[in-house]
C-alpha cells in the first residue's frame, strides 16, 4: 500500500500531474499558438482541484493567461499590447444578463473568420456558484472594456443534472445544469468557431481533454448526480405528466 501510494505522489515535471495519469503524451510538443487572446480568471479553490483543466490550456496553447483570483481587476484587460479590437467573456446567459452565441458574434463582426481582428476572450474557471460570483464581481471591469456576454451555440438546460466534464460516459464530476462544460472544452469549441484553422485546434484540445478523462477514470469511481437536481428532475417529470 505504502509503495503504491508513493508511485502515486510522483509527479511528473512536464504536465504537473502523477505519473500513473501523466497526460505529456497528448499535450502538443509545441503548445498551439492562436490569434485570440485568452485570459482565464482562475479561482484559487479551483487551482487546488485534481480535476481542474486550466492547467491542460497552459500547456497547449501559446496565447493564454492564466490569473488567479475572485475578480478582474482593471490592470488584467489593459495590460495587453497591442489592445485586441473585441472583448468577450464566455459565460451563459441569465434573464437579467442576456448573451450571443459564438456564432451570432462572428457574423455581427460582418467578417470572414480570416480577416476578423483578434479577439481577447475572457473565462472564468470555478465552481458554477463562484463563477457566477465572479462575473458579477468584475462586471464594472466587463463594462468598461466593452466586452460581450457569449454561450457556447449548444446553450444549457436548468431543468436537468449535468453531464460530465467531457460529453462521454465518464461521469467524473457532475456539473450542475445539462450542457455545462469544463473550461477546456468551453475554451476548445469557442476556439473552434473563432480560429482560422479552430476545427484542428479544438480536435487536439478535445483528444488532450479526453485522454485526461480516460486516465483518471482509473482512479476515481463514476460520480453520481446530486441528490437535489435529481428530486427537481423527477418533480419537472411530474408536473408534465
Amino acid at each position: 500500500m505504502e509503495e503504491a501510494d508513493a508511485k502515486r505522489r510522483q509527479i511528473c515535471s512536464s504536465c504537473d500531474r502523477p505519473k500513473p495519469i501523466c497526460i505529456c503524451h497528448v499535450i502538443p510538443s509545441e503548445p498551439i499558438p492562436t490569434n485570440t487572446e485568452i485570459l482565464i480568471l482562475h479561482h484559487p479553490h479551483e487551482s487546488r482541484h485534481k480535476l481542474n483543466t486550466t492547467h491542460l490550456l497552459v500547456k497547449s496553447l501559446t496565447n493564454v493567461t492564466r490569473i488567479p483570483g475572485r475578480r478582474l481587476r482593471h490592470h488584467h484587460i489593459t495590460s495587453s499590447l497591442p489592445q485586441p479590437s473585441h472583448t468577450i467573456y464566455l459565460f451563459p446567459p441569465s434573464p437579467s444578463s442576456p448573451a450571443v452565441t459564438v456564432s451570432e458574434f462572428i457574423k455581427s463582426l460582418n467578417l470572414e473568420i480570416s480577416d476578423s481582428p483578434p479577439v481577447r476572450m475572457i473565462v472564468f474557471d470555478a465552481t458554477w456558484k463562484h463563477a457566477k460570483e465572479m462575473v458579477k464581481a468584475s462586471e464594472e471591469v466587463l463594462r468598461e472594456a466593452g466586452a460581450v456576454r457569449v454561450c457556447l451555440d449548444a446553450g444549457i438546460d436548468e431543468s436537468v443534472s449535468g453531464g460530465s466534464i467531457y460529453d462521454s460516459e465518464l461521469l467524473l464530476r457532475m456539473e450542475p445544469v445539462g450542457g455545462c462544460v469544463s473550461t477546456a472544452e468551453a475554451v476548445a469549441r469557442c476556439l473552434g468557431a473563432l480560429e482560422v484553422d479552430g476545427v484542428e485546434i479544438e480536435r487536439k484540445l478535445i483528444g488532450v481533454l479526453k485522454e485526461m478523462v480516460r486516465l483518471q477514470s482509473e482512479f476515481l469511481k463514476p460520480m453520481r448526480p446530486r441528490p437535489k437536481l435529481l428530486k427537481k428532475r423527477l418533480q419537472n417529470q411530474q408536473e408534465e405528466e
